[in-house]
């Protein structure tokens, strides 16, 4: 199944020659007069007879009056001029929102979403612009405060880190640390996020999870969407892993771009199956022990379970994931905090040689400074050996929350790499604000000097 494109405009062009700025600016004002002299007296009719229409849409009725999720729309002259979505326009139409039925719960499955997001976009029409790219990216952490007594102020790092780069790429972000589904816990609790993000972000195309000890280390590297048109799911990982040694490392799931669409709907009500809150958990544990020869515990695990969907339902889901593995879409850590110095030393060289590149800017348009550098970077390489910044890097196994690392790691290892991943991520950010962290693993700043490093 293709998701549809949301992204054209719902207005249709005219035939006739491209008008002027002018010409636009006049004829927006033009309806907006007319549009506020009708509306007045539109405003009074609405105001009086909605507290009589409102009560005639009896829940028990709702399915009866679906069809007129399919009537058309009516956008007034001030929100077609709208430059931009409007936070303040919510049509009284009747939307999928208004179905009692409607649950936000893993638990219940969702239909025909494709068209109630479909309409939802007609009755938002400020949103249906640019659609098909918006994101929504969601991280999570537990309810309860961390045991690691260094747990929490890391993951407050972690999550400034997520909203420094949201914020630089116009992205939105949802935090969460609830259990939306008490039973389905750990490594499962992710999954009913995703999914009740996806009924509150009718607007999003993309629902990007991205684990709480994950961080972003290229600041100004942009998903390439373009990429992953004809996919619903995205992950990092390797087919040969998958397919011919069926690996339970041959992916990571802890970091996956989703589309919101009805064919990830249906996949996550069956990847979600294996999940704790099922009577089969344990069987499921037992299978997938069975199936992927190197999985190292017994229960059932979101990450093996996407393995066993891959290998076993090929044919049903494979055409629609993307196996990731041209550059870090989340990197192993261990294999990336050492090259740090390295990658800062080939970054600063880069830039006393490129003047556009250490030209001071708004970081507002820190994006076209991010595509200036990509000729400069043709033979960086991407992924293990590269001297091109690591997108994400991922300190699984560190555990950062609840201190129980992995016994392969000591705890300063653990530490030190995050300090040092994430100064040398803020060091992006704080360099558009005149200041950097001079050394990896100092939190003091200092001011940058005009035209540095020239």
């Amino acid at each position: 199944m293709v998701a549809p494109d949301f992204s054209k405009s719902q207005t249709s062009s005219s035939p006739m020659a491209k008008p002027t700025l002018r010409h636009k600016a006049s004829a927006c004002l033009a309806d907006g007069f007319l549009f506020l002299g009708g509306a007045l007296v539109a405003l009074l009719l609405v105001w009086t007879l909605w507290s009589f229409i409102t009560p005639s849409i009896n829940p028990s009725d709702f399915d009866s009056i679906n069809a007129q999720l399919n009537a058309p729309s009516d956008v007034s002259s001030s929100q077609s001029c709208h430059r931009g979505p409007s936070l303040a326009y919510d049509p009284p139409d009747v939307t999928f929102y208004d179905d009692p039925k409607l649950s936000y719960s893993i638990q219940k499955p969702m239909k025909n979403w494709d068209e109630k997001r479909r309409q939802w976009l007609k009755r938002h029409p400020s949103f249906a612009s640019g659609a098909g790219e918006r994101v929504l990216l969601l991280t999570a952490s537990q309810p309860a405060p961390c045991r690691n007594p260094i747990g929490d102020h890391l993951l407050l790092r972690f999550f400034k880190n997520k909203v420094d780069y949201c914020r630089i790429h116009g992205y939105d972000i949802f935090y969460n640390n609830a259990l939306l589904q008490p039973e389905m816990f750990a490594y499962w609790a992710k999954l009913p996020v995703v999914r009740a993000a996806m009924i509150a972000h009718p607007e999003a195309e993309w629902i990007w999870w991205v684990d709480s000890d994950a961080m972003f280390t290229d600041m100004e590297f942009k998903l390439p969407l373009e990429r992953y048109k004809n996919h619903n799911l995205i992950v990092h990982g390797w087919a040969h892993l998958i397919y011919d040694r069926k690996s339970w490392t041959g992916l990571n799931a802890g970091v996956f771009l989703i589309r919101n669409c009805q064919w990830s709907m249906d996949f996550m009500d069956v990847w979600a199956s294996m999940g704790p809150q099922t009577p089969n958990y344990e069987k499921w544990g037992q299978i997938l022990k069975s199936t992927i020869p190197d999985k190292l515990f017994p229960e059932s695990d979101d990450q093996t379970g996407l393995v066993y969907l891959l290998y076993k339902e090929k044919e049903k889901w494979a055409d629609k994931i993307y196996l990731e593995a041209e550059y870090y879409f989340e990197g192993y850590w261990e294999e990336i905090v050492t090259t740090f110095d390295n990658i800062t030393g080939k970054y600063t060289e880069m830039e006393k040689g490129a003047g556009e590149l250490r030209r001071r800017h708004a970081e507002k348009v820190s994006e076209q400074y991010g595509a200036f550098r990509e000729k400069y970077l043709k033979d960086a390489g991407n992924g293990k050996g590269s001297w091109r910044r690591p997108f994400i890097t991922h300190f699984t196994g560190c555990q950062p929350c609840s201190g129980d690392h992995n016994q392969m790691y000591s705890g300063g290892s653990c530490w030190d790499g995050m300090r040092k991943a994430l100064n040398f991520a803020d060091n992006q950010v704080l360099r558009k604000y005149g200041f950097v962290h001079p050394d990896a693993l100092d939190p003091s700043v200092s001011e940058v000097p005009y035209d540095y490093p020239a």
